[in-house]
């Protein structure tokens, strides 16, 4: 099967917005970084579907079927495998970047020196009184009370040594500030019965500026590197260059497809281990709510994992607070369904690990989606992937 890489710079600003409610008198519009694989998703879609020429009023009916794109309701072989934060060198080289995984906590020390802790599972104790649903605990050890520092990325290398269980240096942390920023921007919204702006509906929305390497002027100077995302893309064929409407109000992007070695774990070292953390690279849609697909059994003391081969005993998660996902539906002209998931960077501990280095290879080739699959379209917008890590 087909496998692109492509890096998508913005041209412009990018209106990256989520759920709330937005074009009402005084509301705002506030956008997110990165945003869903579904953004990358649908403006890779639509870019094959014109240099293609489908007809897009004939595709959105489902009277149009390509074998790679199928149709709005009956995905094709297209799929997002991956979609991250990334940044692109002064050599061309692009450098995939990482959020924060849910076990790793950064705090900041006198002296401006960061101080890196991991969050392990503990096995509860008698003398403490929880609500915990796995048999551990994921625990914070450190010796002082430390407040963990938010808008950090972790580089490619920071993330080999994630994975690996290792120690992260300093200078394997990105800064998302040295990557983008926040811009207000005032809108009127229009009353298309007069063709004119509407009385009283002033509205304030959020666009994202992201680092390119003129905005220091060039020469000497220079940027070391432009900031925009990495997709993955399995089951279609992407050409060497593309011009996407990407995120709210069609602002535009450009895909170049590029070659990027994405760290990975040692699959040997994991089989050999016997045991696991699943880290969701994307936000994961699961029918029981933040227990990833595979895992059966309701008591605590029997969550199981099963799936593509793999094997294995849930024993502790760290899943931050859920979020919603849902988006437009382009074909149909509604809001997709509002659905619960859990967020990227969420982390699930597996002891008794069963399964082969071409088992675990596949699951996380996979990700965590049954077969069939539960949501096809769901799967073809990128979400549920996951990567493994030692422990």
């Amino acid at each position: 099967m087909n496998i692109a890489q492509v890096f998508i710079e913005p041209v412009d600003t990018l209106a990256l917005r989520g759920n709330k409610l937005f074009g009402a008198p005084g509301s705002f519009g506030e956008s997110f970084v990165p945003p869903w694989p579904s953004v990358a998703a649908g403006a890779l879609r639509s870019a094959l579907l014109v240099r293609r020429r489908h007809d897009f009023g004939a595709f959105k009916k489902g009277e149009v079927e390509d074998e790679e794109l199928g149709t709005p309701t009956r995905p094709g072989t297209f799929a997002i495998t991956r979609f991250q934060l990334a940044r692109r060198h002064g050599n061309g080289a692009v450098e995939p970047l990482f959020g924060m995984p849910a076990d790793l906590s950064i705090a900041r020390r006198e002296h401006e020196e960061l101080s890196m802790r991991r969050i392990s599972p503990l096995g509860r104790l008698a003398e403490i009184q929880t609500s915990a649903a796995t048999q551990a605990i994921a625990v914070l050890a450190a010796p002082e009370r430390e407040k963990p520092i938010g808008g950090l990325l972790l580089t490619a290398g920071g993330w080999r040594r994630y994975l690996s269980g290792q120690d992260i240096e300093a200078d394997q942390v990105v800064r998302s500030s040295d990557l983008w920023r926040a811009e207000a921007r005032i809108g009127i919204a229009l009353d298309a019965s007069r063709g004119a702006a509407a009385d009283g509906a002033l509205f304030t929305s959020e666009n994202v500026v992201f680092v390119k390497r003129e905005h220091s002027g060039g020469g000497e100077c220079a940027l070391a590197s432009a900031a925009g995302f990495l997709a993955e893309v399995t089951g279609a064929t992407l050409p060497d260059s593309a011009m996407l409407r990407f995120g709210g109000d069609g602002h535009a992007a450009i895909a170049t497809r590029v070659e990027v070695d994405v760290p990975t774990v040692d699959y040997g070292a994991v089989a050999q281990a016997g045991r696991c953390r699943l880290i969701l690279t994307t936000p994961g849609l699961f029918e029981r709510g933040w227990l990833p697909t595979g895992v059966s059994g309701a008591d605590k003391e029997d969550l199981r994992f099963k799936l593509h081969g793999v094997e294995g005993r849930l024993v502790c998660a760290a899943v931050p607070r859920a979020e919603t996902i849902s988006g437009f539906d382009v074909a149909a002209q509604r809001p997709k369904p509002a659905q619960r998931v859990a967020p990227a960077g969420s982390v699930y501990w597996l002891d008794d690990l069963q399964g082969s280095v071409a088992d675990l290879r596949n699951l996380a080739a996979r990700g965590l989606w049954s077969v069939p699959v539960e949501n096809p379209v769901r799967r073809a917008e990128g979400f549920n992937r996951v990567a493994l890590g030692l422990y």
